[in-house]
C-alpha cells in the first residue's frame, strides 16, 4: 500500500512483529515550499534529513520476520513523526549545525498542513497495524514493534560514537529491550548501547504513542548508519538481528506470562 505519508509492505504477513521506520526517507512532497527545503542536496542526504539505511534494513527485516513493515515517506525535515504533536521540535528550524531555510518562518497554518496530510495519516495507519492481531501468535494477540532507525557515527563538534548497535526503551516498559539487550549480549564482536546514543523515553513519540499507551510489547534500535550503506549490509544486518529479536520475544513473552 502506498499512500503520500507512508508506505505499508506485507500487510497481511502473519509474523508476530511490525517493523517500522519513521526516518525512512529524505523526500520533500511538491506542495512543501515548492518541493526543496532550501537545503543543499549534501545536507539532504545527510542523517537530519532522514535515517540513512533504515529504510532498507525495515524492508529486509520485515521480510525476514514474516511481518509487516510502515515506513514514513516524507523528510523528518519536513515534519518529524517521532515527536509529539505539541514537541517544540516537531518542525526543526536548526539541525547539527543547518539552518533549514523553508522552516524558519514557518506559522502555524503550514505545521498543521503538514500535520493533517503527512503526520496524522502516518499515525493513524501505524496504529490499525498495531492494533491488528498476529495470526501467528497462539493465542492470536498484539504485535510486537521493533521501530529501526540509524545514527551517524559522529555530530558534528562531537567525539566520535562507539556503539555498533543502540536499544532505546522507555523506563515504562522495558521487558522486550530488557530480553533483546540479554541476546546481544553474547554478540561479543558487537559494541551495544543501551539507551545511547540517545535516551529511549520521549513522551509523544511514535513508541509512547503506539506502544507505551497500549502496554504492547517494543523496542527501538538504532544501528550506525556506515553500518548499513548498502543493500547487501542491510540485508546481512536483517539477518542477523532476525533470529535474535526473534529469541528476545519468546523470553520477552514467557517472563511475562511468569508475572
Amino acid at each position: 500500500m502506498q499512500h503520500e505519508a507512508f508506505r505499508i509492505e506485507g500487510e497481511d504477513r502473519p509474523g508476530p512483529w511490525l517493523v517500522t521506520c519513521d526516518h525512512a526517507t529524505n523526500r520533500v512532497p511538491d506542495w512543501v515550499a515548492g518541493g526543496s527545503l532550501g537545503l543543499p542536496a549534501a545536507d539532504m542526504a545527510r542523517h537530519i534529513a532522514f535515517d540513512p539505511g533504515a529504510l532498507g534494513l525495515s524492508r529486509a527485516l520485515g521480510a525476514a520476520l514474516d511481518s509487516p513493515v510502515i515506513s514514513s515517506d516524507f523528510s523528518r525535515l519536513v515534519i518529524d513523526p517521532n515527536r509529539g504533536e505539541d514537541d517544540p521540535t516537531l518542525v526543526m528550524r536548526l539541525y547539527d549545525g543547518s539552518v533549514i531555510p523553508a522552516n524558519r518562518h514557518i506559522g502555524q497554518d503550514g505545521i498543521t498542513e503538514r500535520l493533517n496530510r503527512l503526520y496524522r495519516p502516518y499515525h493513524a495507519a501505524l496504529e490499525q497495524l498495531a492494533a491488528t492481531p498476529s495470526s501467528s501468535l497462539s493465542p492470536a494477540g498484539p504485535r510486537a514493534i521493533v521501530a529501526i532507525h540509524s545514527f551517524t557515527p559522529c555530530l558534528r563538534g562531537r567525539p566520535p560514537r562507539p556503539w555498533h548497535v543502540g536499544v532505546l526503551h522507555s523506563h515504562l516498559d522495558s521487558r522486550l529491550s530488557a530480553a533483546l539487550l540479554a541476546e546481544l549480549a553474547f554478540e561479543t564482536d558487537l559494541c551495544i548501547g543501551d539507551n545511547e546514543p540517545y535516551s529511549g523515553h520521549l513522551p509523544g513519540d511514535s513508541i509512547d504513542r503506539h506502544a507505551l499507551d497500549h502496554g504492547r510489547h517494543n523496542t527501538l534500535i538504532e544501528l550506525r548508519n556506515d553500518l548499513i550503506e548498502t543493500q547487501p549490509q542491510q540485508a546481512a544486518w536483517a539477518a542477523r538481528l532476525a533470529p535474535i529479536l526473534s529469541r528476545a520475544l519468546t523470553r520477552a513473552l514467557t517472563e511475562t506470562s511468569h508475572v
